[in-house]
């Protein structure tokens, strides 16, 4: 697919180039019957090598993941060489990608679904179709489209079957389309497929500011009287009230489950668990009878830019599990969700992205965008998701970044920098002048000491003198 090969054909053809002219000495004192292949096969060469170029000189930009860790890790690099498409496969001209929390996760090498570096990251994506390979009928060149698939789309190009594209409904911008394959399915199939959402039920929505959070909050505006109780910090309440929640909590000042028992005390219909650990035991607990977790994801093992193994193995230990008896008394069920695992399923995810594309045709549902960045600026896109900043979906574009942007970039971390120097010389002083106070607190007492006990010692010789 990389179209490496390319480079080797032209080697092979320069070499039979090259061998040619040292035979040619020999077959002149022979025969005349020798010319002829010679000469075919001079003719031949010239195409080989005129063919060749073409796809050496074809190149594109890609995020590759260069190893686990940090942001940095992730490294804006250009590929060389012409894809070569097989049957069933389109080539897509990439113009917007989509974040994910798996591409965070999967940059830590916790994320199970991502090959090993060094990959090239990215489970969706919209663009432009631009070649399509033998037995595709129902796509063309031009045909604008999303696209899903396990890996490999933050790339200017991608060859996919053409059964993991989605015709861009009219009226929505590539970077609509880039937000919502992977968001919008999952929360549809978490809450109709698995959760069954009627009227009248109740849903807790954790981390309700993010890509899922939003695309379920929508989703649950689809039906009639739906009470939604969605989990982000205090800054983001406002936005994710007006966008449905209607009970938002901060999680960062309040227990959700003391908070939602006090609006709910029989507990919930329905509950999303992407944090995993100890949150999955508390999930599990706020379910009413009948009611449904599903969970779909390990957000807690994430904790900083490279693998915090206390975190991991934190949340291991509070791993949730459960006896099927206690699931027959207790009248609940526990579903698990995980849609990188359905990448085989094309005729499921399809029937699936058929209603979800009508619902936005009716003006339903809407993927709200936080932020888009390019490419090269990849390891701020993600510091801006894993530090929960994002309200929406955070985007990267393929168009190359304007040169004047990248010399502001520079600048902008130099102020950066100087403010947390400023920010740290402020709270440095801010330590000393308290410590001063404290000493200054300290050293009266003791001032005041001495003299009380200077007056007995005065008062003492003149009782002896009476």
């Amino acid at each position: 697919m990389s179209g490496e090969d390319a480079p080797a054909q032209q080697q092979d053809a320069v070499e039979q180039k090259q061998e040619k002219p040292s035979e040619e000495p020999k077959t002149e004192s022979k025969t005349e019957s020798t010319p002829a292949p010679a000469a075919a096969a001079a003719e031949a060469s010239p195409a080989a090598t005129e063919k060749a170029p073409e796809e050496e000189a074809f190149t594109y930009r890609a995020l590759v993941l260069t190893g686990y860790g940090g942001y940095d890790k992730v490294k804006l690099q250009v590929k060389k060489g012409k894809p070569v498409l097989k049957a069933g496969e389109v080539q897509v001209q990439v113009k917007a990608c989509g974040l994910n929390f798996a591409d965070l996760l999967g940059r830590q090498g916790l994320y199970d679904r991502l090959p090993s570096p060094p990959v090239t990251p990215g489970m969706e994506c919209s663009g432009v179709i631009e070649a399509v390979g033998d037995e595709v009928t129902d796509r063309k060149v031009g045909d604008k489209v999303m696209v899903m698939s396990r890996s490999g789309l933050w790339q200017e190009v991608a060859v996919v079957p053409a059964v993991q594209t989605f015709p861009i409904p009219e009226g929505m911008s590539f970077e609509e389309a880039a937000a919502l394959p992977v968001n919008y399915v999952t929360a549809y199939m978490m809450l109709f497929d698995f959760g069954n959402l009627r009227p009248n039920q109740s849903v807790l929505v954790h981390s309700a500011a993010g890509g899922v959070g939003i695309a379920a909050t929508q989703l649950c505006q689809t039906v009639k009287d739906v009470t939604v109780f969605g989990t982000a910090s205090a800054s983001k309440h406002e936005t994710i009230s007006q966008g449905g929640v209607t009970h938002p909590i901060d999680y960062r000042t309040k227990d959700y489950v003391e908070e939602v028992r006090k609006i709910s005390p029989k507990g919930l219909d329905i509950i999303l668990d992407p944090l995993g650990g100890s949150d999955t035991h508390k999930a599990y607990n706020l379910l009413k009878p009948m009611g449904k977790l599903i969970a779909y994801g390990a957000a807690n093992m994430l904790a900083g830019q490279k693998k915090n193994l206390l975190a991991v193995a934190k949340n291991w230990y509070h791993q949730f599990s459960i006896h099927t008896l206690s699931l027959i008394q207790g009248n609940k069920s526990v579903c698990g969700f995980h849609l990188g695992y359905l990448d085989g399923e094309t005729e499921l995810i399809s029937q699936v992205m058929d209603i979800v594309l009508e619902l936005y045709k009716q003006g339903k549902i809407k993927p709200r965008i936080d932020s888009t960045w390019h490419l090269e600026q990849v390891g701020d896109a993600m510091r801006k998701m894993q530090e929960r900043n994002n309200i929406g979906k955070v985007i990267l574009i393929t168009e190359p970044m304007p040169e004047e942007e990248k010399k502001e970039e520079p600048k902008k971390e130099d102020k950066k920098e100087e403010k947390k120097k400023d920010d740290k010389k402020k709270d440095d002083k801010k330590k000393d002048d308290k410590k001063k106070d404290e000493a200054k607190k300290e050293e009266e007492p003791k001032k005041e000491e001495p003299k009380k006990e200077e007056e007995p010692k005065k008062e003492e010789p003149k009782k002896e003198e009476k």
